[in-house]
């Protein structure tokens, strides 16, 4: 059975970030977290890390499409692909 919460050490690592960034995460509310024991160490619950990594596939995909020149991206990746063919 995974583990329910993890270290933010292991959230770096998951998504290939420093621990530093994470903590800065988490301090800003952007990563929901808890914190537990005498000495107040981060936790991050497995389901929360990844409705934050679907919120932001979803803010990247808004952010490309709503891009002045995403037509034209969309028109080279086509010429490529027929060009590659």
């Amino acid at each position: 059975m995974p583990p329910r919460f993890l270290q933010l050490a292991d959230v770096a690592e998951m998504l290939n970030i420093s621990p530093r960034q994470a903590y800065a995460l988490v301090n800003s509310g952007e990563l929901p977290a808890i914190r537990v024991g005498g000495r107040g160490q981060w936790r991050v619950e497995i389901t929360e890390l990844e409705a934050y990594i679907q919120r932001k596939y979803a803010e990247t995909r808004a952010m490309v499409q709503n891009r002045p020149d995403a037509g034209a991206a969309g028109a080279e990746a086509d010429a490529e692909q027929s060009f590659e063919a």
